[in-house]
């Protein structure tokens, strides 16, 4: 298997579920690595390949939930939880935190192998939106300050005319700035570099102050 294979991580301190899940997803093609405890699994170095979290609820250092919390801020996989001890509210909190799916023990193999199938799938998209957004990201850093001020006014619809009139220089001069924009930042046109613009964040609602 390449590293771009998708890999599921199990944590769970059975280890008779630990080796029957490992077991289960070995048999569909997908790779496993298996963590009898939180703490092993946030220790372990993760490969950089689209994957998927199944977590136990109940664990005897950090808990499913909390260490869901954990994740949360970072790149971390999609989450389906599995619990012999599940309750209404802990599997509302935990779909309500983003869990693809929370199955209570014991569960229908087909069932579990869904939701990995869902998970994975949504690790992959979200992998794809970060490495565009880090592409993007990379060809703003070349723009130079000036650039990085008349870029809102670009993408708001501004002419150049009224651009330079509120930042204070000529019109020849923005058109520069706009041509060096367009180019730095890999923009094919106008409304390629809105969408760009937009998924780094940068606000279009720019009034004019002449």
């Amino acid at each position: 298997m390449s590293s771009e294979d998708p890999i599921v991580f199990v944590v769970d301190d059975d280890y008779r579920v630990r080796e029957a899940l490992s077991s289960l997803i070995s048999s569909v093609g997908l790779r496993a690595e298996t963590f009898a405890t939180a703490a092993d699994f946030l220790q372990a170095q993760r490969p950089d390949a689209p994957a998927c979290l199944i977590l136990d609820l109940k664990l005897p250092d950090i808990g499913g939930l909390e260490l869901q919390q954990l994740l949360a801020d970072g790149d971390a996989p999609p989450i389906v939880f599995i619990s012999g001890h599940g309750d209404v509210r802990s599997s509302v909190r935990a779909m309500k935190a983003g869990a693809i799916e929370f199955l209570s023990k014991p569960f229908g193999e087909r069932e579990l192998l869904e939701a990995v199938d869902s998970a994975i799938a949504r690790d992959r998209v979200a992998r794809q939106e970060r490495s565009e957004r880090s592409e993007l990201q990379r060809h703003y850093s070349l723009l130079t300050p000036r650039e990085r001020e008349v870029l809102p006014f670009v993408v708001a619809g501004f002419a150049n005319k009224l651009t330079a009139s509120d930042l204070g220089t000529s019109e020849i001069t923005i058109g520069v700035h706009r041509g060096q924009i367009m180019r730095k930042m890999g923009a094919r046109s106008l409304a390629e570099l809105v969408r760009m613009a937009d998924k780094l964040g940068i606000a279009r609602e720019i009034r004019s102050t002449k």
